[in-house]
């Protein structure tokens, strides 16, 4: 268990902490580009504590500015894009997508004011279907560190599809369930045995190797031997379930610095998926679906989870305030939770459960959340690091992040002896048969963590 302090640290990301200091090193997502398909190409933003306005001028460039006018702190996010800007409804005062203030039509004629104003703006990139920020400090001259080659990144866009949602809890216990190997032998469980990979239904679908159902091999083998490697982008983990003398169920995912994991979704498919603070007590989800097989069907993907989620902020239709469809009669016959069979809303109510900050004064960790305390020394070290002066994990001058690939993500069925050999050879089969350049990773080395 750790102390508040020690909670504090590593969970409040607001404008002046330790932690916050530390996101602000990174490239932050703040929506889907999807959210800009409507008429209207403004959208209120909420990130690390902090109230923005991101917006695409007209000539396709997003900028993100503070949500309140540098005028007299009318909000932006009811502003009109336009004349190669936004411009606050008050007064007409415009901005461009950098914070300068181009017109201020309210003023005398000629007046030279508009130079001297500036709107606090950050920089914005787009890749994978979503939009980023990037809310650190920067020196005179310098840049924000590259987005590393990951796959999600590296694949073109007619095999990828991004999506969000929205948690009402802190960041850090929504991660944390994503690099816990053995909740889903629980937490995921489900009574029968098809093969069905239809969105929401994850564990259902077959390992790569076999015909058997994922959802048996977790049912029947409720304690992995759990291997976690330290790597040059944060964490492999290695979840293994020995199914007879022979045979090994193999599933490999990543922690990636600083709050995204990667996973594998199904034979064709893995999922990098980020958690992004809103504030100390919401984050959203930011997922890069990525197929390595066909392209993806983005407006079928999209409708699936539209069903589930309400715009405009992506909200979760089951929730606290109807018990996530808790059904007693399920529970008993049917799925562990009794909250049908979307294995997010199975996440959402264990990480709401736990409080809107999770109060790790009084938890116990075992021998199976061994993923979940290496990832918190490294953030320790990371936040620790930034204070000190040091650049944090992952965060690389673009010619060190482009050999930042994979990173490898997989669940298969191998051998006993030599399981490290078949899952990296699985992978490799995979990538080589890619319609893509899907490049095999030379940082496939680790050390344990």
């Amino acid at each position: 268990m750790l102390t508040q302090d020690q909670n504090d640290l590593i969970t409040l990301s607001g404008p002046g902490t330790p932690l916050g200091a530390f996101m602000r090193q990174y490239w932050q997502p703040a929506a889907l580009v999807d959210e800009f398909d409507g008429p209207r190409p403004v959208r209120p933003v909420r990130l690390l504590g902090e109230d923005l306005v991101l917006f695409r001028d007209d000539a396709g460039t997003y900028g993100l500015l503070a949500k309140h006018c540098a005028h007299r702190g009318a909000d932006l996010s009811f502003g009109r894009a336009e004349h190669g800007g936004l411009r606050c409804p008050f007064h007409g005062w415009l901005f461009d997508t950098q914070g300068a203030c181009l017109e201020q039509p309210a003023e005398p004629e000629g007046s030279r004011f508009c130079q001297s104003i500036r709107q606090p703006a950050y920089r914005c990139q787009v890749a994978g279907g979503i939009v980023w920020a990037f809310l650190g400090p920067l020196l005179d001259g310098a840049e924000p560190p590259a987005l590393p080659a990951f796959d999600c990144f590296a694949a073109p866009d007619a095999y990828t599809f991004a999506f969000k949602g929205l948690m009402e809890c802190n960041w850090l216990q929504a991660l944390e369930v994503g690099i816990d190997p053995a909740h889903a032998s629980y937490l995921h469980r489900f009574e029968e045995d098809e093969t069905d990979e239809t969105y929401g239904r994850q564990f259902r679908g077959a390992t790569m190797g076999a015909d058997m159902p994922m959802t048996r091999i977790l049912r029947e083998h409720g304690r992995p031997r759990i291997e976690v490697e330290t790597t040059e982008y944060g964490l492999r983990i290695a979840a293994l379930r020995q199914l007879n003398d022979r045979e090994m169920h193999i599933r490999v995912t990543n922690m990636a610095f600083p709050h995204a994991f990667v996973i594998p979704m199904s034979k064709e498919m893995t999922i990098t998926q980020w958690h992004v603070p809103v504030d100390d007590t919401h984050c959203y989800w930011y997922a890069i679906f990525t197929s390595f097989t066909d392209p993806v069907d983005k407006p079928r993907m999209r409708e699936q989870r539209l069903r589930t989620y309400a715009l405009p902020d992506y909200v979760p239709l089951k929730n606290r305030s109807n018990e996530y469809g808790f059904d007693p009669h399920e529970q008993a016959h049917r799925t562990y939770t009794g909250m049908g069979e979307d294995i997010n809303v199975h996440d959402q109510w264990a990480v709401e459960s736990m409080g809107p900050i999770q109060d790790r004064t009084h938890e116990n960790l075992g021998a199976s959340d061994k993923a979940i305390a290496a990832y918190r020394r490294l953030l320790v070290r990371a936040i620790r690091g930034v204070a000190e002066g040091r650049p944090p994990l992952l965060a690389l001058p673009p010619e060190a992040a482009c050999r930042i690939a994979g990173p490898p993500s997989i669940d298969a069925i191998g051998p006993v002896e030599g399981w490290e050999a078949h899952w990296l050879e699985a992978d490799r089969a995979r990538r080589q048969a890619a319609p893509w350049s899907a490049v095999l990773p030379d940082n496939i080395h680790a050390t344990a963590a």
